[in-house]
């Protein structure tokens, strides 16, 4: 997409003269998405409502779900998307390694998709980092960018990660499922370690997302929020989607009175 110039006309009244302003010429990439998934045992904590055959539905079986809407999505924007996968355990592997716009290629990744296990040791994203980094420069030979979108599951376990501050050539998104604060976990403390890591890598402005609450829906919400592209966003802190709905309580029917109603004349 293309920027345009034109003529800026000055105040108002009849006497004001015309002001020139351009717009800097600029193209919307297309995208290759990288999509990894943490599936660290927390991934198989269960959601608060069960699937349509009554069997728990997990946090797992929630992002496989939520990965199917964002791309079926994504590619009814713009077809030339691709997505790649990848897996988080301590460190990540590859899952589906070659960028496809096939639906199908995502379907048979996410049905690949298994928890780890058992818990590993704080889990390490500079080789996600590194990764990304080494797949950026092949997007960008082809007139491309590319996006990382992370889902994480831990409440408990802080990320680490080590990156050269002024490397920024992919941009990072994370959605961030937990539990609620406890004893036993420190959610905020692992949303402010993904911040910083998101900050400190991201070439565009990237997107943190969150839910403890442990719903479907909420997840799948904040997934479409993510479908807006790294090159046309506000930053979040001004980001006003989604809105919420208010049921609003339907209007009475106006009440008939004789001098409403039609009657014949005497």
């Amino acid at each position: 997409m293309e920027g345009a110039e034109g003529e800026g006309s000055g105040g108002g009244g009849g006497g004001g003269g015309g002001q020139r302003y351009s717009l800097k010429a600029s193209r919307i990439n297309n995208e290759d998405i990288l999509m990894c998934v943490d599936v660290d045992p927390q991934c198989l904590v269960e959601m608060k409502f069960s699937g349509a055959n009554g069997r728990p539905l997990t946090r797992l079986d929630s992002i496989r779900q939520a990965i199917v809407l964002f791309v079926n999505a994504k590619l009814a924007i713009n077809p030339e998307h691709r997505f790649a996968f990848a897996t988080l355990s301590n460190s990540v592997s590859w899952l589906r390694k070659e960028f496809s716009s096939e639906i199908e290629s995502t379907i048979a990744a996410v049905r690949a998709l298994s928890a780890a296990s058992s818990t590993s040791s704080q889990p390490d994203l500079t080789n996600l980092f590194r990764l990304a980094a080494h797949e950026a420069k092949k997007s960008r030979m082809q007139g491309r960018i590319l996006r990382v979108i992370l889902f994480y599951c831990r409440s408990n376990i802080r990320p680490q990660h080590q990156w050269p501050v002024n490397q920024k050539v992919f941009t990072l998104d994370v959605m961030y499922l937990h539990d609620k604060p406890g004893p036993d976990n420190c959610p905020q403390e692992v949303y402010d370690t993904l911040v910083e890591a998101l900050e400190q890598v991201s070439e565009y402005e990237g997107y943190i997302l969150e839910s403890g609450q442990g719903l479907a829906r909420v997840l799948f919400r904040h997934v479409l929020v993510l479908l807006l592209h790294p090159q046309q966003r506000c930053i979040q802190e001004y980001l006003d989607i989604p809105k919420s709905l208010t049921k609003k309580a339907p209007q009475p029917e106006p009440m008939a009175t004789d001098d409403s109603v039609p009657g014949s004349s005497q």
